[in-house]
């Protein structure tokens, strides 16, 4: 019973985002604090989750993602409420009359300081809550609900174009020049995240109109996934516009694009520096993987990303922990907060990606190594340090 409710830790990390949403002013700021900052503390005194259990009742597990749409829906909407004028809905004064604390006098505290801390926790739920479980959803192409689901939950990052590029694209091309989300070595993130982007987003452009013209459909029809994707985003932000007017709508733009951010940040982490034939398997080798047992256990095993990539339809519960595998510098926020600090990242993941190249890597893969580490630079930040 404890396999499936640590995985509930998910749940009550979004919740306790949206309770400091509606608590508003500086309960904002302390549930970002203490978000961000628990996950860094319990990564570090936590340690290692190895253990492989078995599950027999997987539809409970499944159950648990389809709740990140209702979750974070909420979150959104405690967003909404918070930075928009007025009390939409009368949720302020019911709240108000339940609980006794008062959520209007709150909000009208509100500074400049809880209004960007709003905007960085919706943000980090859209891409935790998001786009981790969208992720995991929509790997399962051949389930019509959890593909539902998980289009949706990307739809809040605008970015269900995600489910085709990163399935058909990524998985393929991964830890290769042909990849976009793979950070080539000396890459710098704040770069990374605009170059994904939008060659994430012409991949999978290209990816479904190919599809379609193999159907003998045009790609500029309600059949292409990705023109969707776009309308699916458009709508959230219109009824985020009719709820909580002009100001929330940008604010939730600005969250939205954030919680993209992160993600392309993840895959910055994730893949940097690697290389790979494409002709030849993908391997464990080539993803940064990671056991940190709260990330483990609050992200759906995403940490486990070495087996993700080398068997990608394997279900998040039934994937192995790899200690062997090449592994990051800590757990996940922790790597996110390093990766931003661009001359860090590149101290301590010099010396990771040099090793890397000697322990894992195969002959061919020792050549394509040593001309990145000629074009990126890597031989003279070695010699400076």
């Amino acid at each position: 019973m404890f396999h499936y409710l640590k995985y509930f830790l998910f749940h009550i990390i979004g919740l306790l985002a949206a309770v400091s949403l509606f608590m508003g002013s500086d309960w904002i700021v302390y549930g970002l604090t203490g978000i961000f900052g628990g996950y860094i503390l319990l990564d570090a005194i936590l340690g290692d989750d190895t253990s492989t259990p078995r599950f027999k009742h997987p539809g409970i597990l499944t159950a648990q993602l389809w709740l990140a749409l209702p979750l974070l829906s909420l979150i959104v909407f405690a967003f909404v409420w918070q930075v928009s004028p007025g009390d939409v809905l009368g949720v302020g004064e019911f709240l108000t009359s339940v609980t006794g604390y008062d959520l209007l006098a709150s909000k009208a505290e509100a500074s400049v300081l809880s209004n960007v801390s709003a905007v960085l926790i919706t943000g980090l739920m859209i891409g935790m809550i998001g786009t981790i479980t969208g992720h995991e959803l929509t790997h399962r192409t051949w389930d019509p609900v959890s593909m539902f689901v998980g289009r949706w939950l990307l739809a809040f990052s605008f970015d269900v174009a995600f489910a085709v590029e990163h399935v058909y694209g990524h998985h393929r091309y991964v830890s290769t020049t042909k990849d976009p989300a793979t950070a080539p070595r000396g890459r710098n993130v704040y770069f990374h995240i605009i170059a994904s982007t939008l060659k994430g987003n012409i991949s999978a452009l290209k990816l479904e109109a190919e599809r379609l013209r193999k159907m003998g459909f045009s790609p500029l029809s309600i059949r292409n996934s990705v023109l969707r994707g776009y309308a699916m985003s458009a709508c959230i932000v219109a009824l985020v516009y009719m709820v909580g007017g002009f100001e929330a709508t940008l604010l939730f733009i600005a969250a939205g694009l954030f919680g993209k951010a992160l993600l392309e940040i993840v895959n910055y982490m994730e893949h940097y520096g690697m290389v790979r034939n494409p002709e030849l398997p993908v391997q464990p080798r080539h993803s940064w993987n990671t056991n940190k047992r709260f990330s483990s256990w609050s992200m759906f095993n995403l940490t486990r990303h070495s087996h993700h990539h080398a068997h990608g339809e394997v279900p998040y519960q039934n994937l192995r922990p790899y200690p062997e595998a090449p592994t990051m510098i800590n757990g996940y926020l922790t790597t996110i907060v390093i990766a931003l600090i661009p001359p860090l990242w590149h101290k301590l993941m010099t010396p990771k990606v040099l090793e890397w190249d000697k322990k894992y890597a195969s002959e061919e893969e020792k050549v394509l190594a040593k001309e990145a580490n000629r074009t990126s630079g890597i031989p003279a930040l070695v010699k400076g340090a």
